[in-house]
């Protein structure tokens, strides 16, 4: 019996060094090929692949492409028929005309913050005995960021709020002053007096903007991930006129008392050289 268990031991002990020996030779495990890519979001960014430097001159006879992350396939294309993810759908595309010349990058429309990952890219070819094979040809690391700003306004002037996606479903409110949030907008709501969504941009306008209105403001997506902040204060704008008279003031006192310095100096010269003068 002990003899039996040394032995099963041995055995997983031998599976798990085989597993550990795969993990560590396949493409996800390895940095070779990989490029870093970064974008923020609402953009369209490319991820670059092209199959002839992994290929050579073997031109299949029709490209079979697939484009994967860690869990999943984003996107599969072979001669004419084509596959998105369902968060994809509509949004990645590796353009035909491309393919054929060795260009398989991956174009993706309108990226979300959930994009954000390593993708890798394979030619799939055909192997011996009409088996299938894939050829791995370009890992990349994509990295979305969101928009950040920060915005001076007067009272009574409009404060348009980007909101860069068609993905972009609610914005909420963070008054200076509280810690706590509250929903300003949700996608699907109608116009209000001093909240309007632009009917065909991805653009909501506050209007009238008051001092309750000073704060931040996130615009968030399906996934509740912020795909902007805006932090906002409201100021009167004579303000920011006497901060720009009281600078002026300064400057212009700064000139003259160097003006007056320089007056001395030279006042001070003249009686030195008089004197010196009338000892020679």
């Amino acid at each position: 019996m002990r003899t039996v268990a040394v032995l099963h031991r041995f055995f997983i002990y031998l599976q798990c060094s085989l597993i550990g020996s795969l993990v560590d030779s396949s493409p996800l495990s390895s940095a070779t090929h990989l490029v870093s890519i970064t974008s923020s979001v609402g953009k369209q960014v490319v991820l670059p692949c092209r199959w002839k430097p992994r290929l050579g001159d073997m031109v299949p006879t029709a490209c079979h492409i697939q484009w994967t992350t860690v869990a999943d396939t984003v996107f599969e294309q072979w001669g004419s028929r084509k596959w998105q993810m369902e968060d994809f759908k509509g949004r990645v595309e590796v353009p035909e005309e491309k393919l054929r010349s060795g260009d398989c990058s991956l174009i993706i429309q309108d990226v979300q913050i959930g994009d954000a990952g390593r993708y890798e890219s394979f030619m799939v070819v055909d192997g011996v005995r009409s088996t299938k094979t894939k050829v791995f040809l370009q890992g990349v690391k994509l990295s979305v960021f969101d928009h950040k700003s920060h915005r001076s306004q007067a009272p009574g002037e409009d404060l348009v709020l980007d909101l860069h996606t068609s993905h972009s479903v609610r914005v909420i409110f963070q008054d200076r002053n509280s810690s706590e949030s509250s929903d300003l907008w949700m996608r699907g709501d109608e116009n209000s007096p001093r909240l309007e969504k632009h009917p065909l941009k991805e653009q909501l306008t506050i209007k009238n903007l008051r001092r309750s209105d000073e704060g931040t403001y996130k615009v968030l997506d399906e996934r509740g991930l912020a795909v902007s902040t805006v932090q906002l204060s409201v100021e009167d704008s004579s303000t920011a006129l006497k901060v720009h008279q009281s600078m002026e003031k300064e400057i212009t006192t700064d000139d003259a008392a160097k003006s007056s310095c320089s007056a001395l100096l030279i006042l001070s010269c003249l009686v030195m050289s008089f004197k010196f003068t009338n000892v020679l």
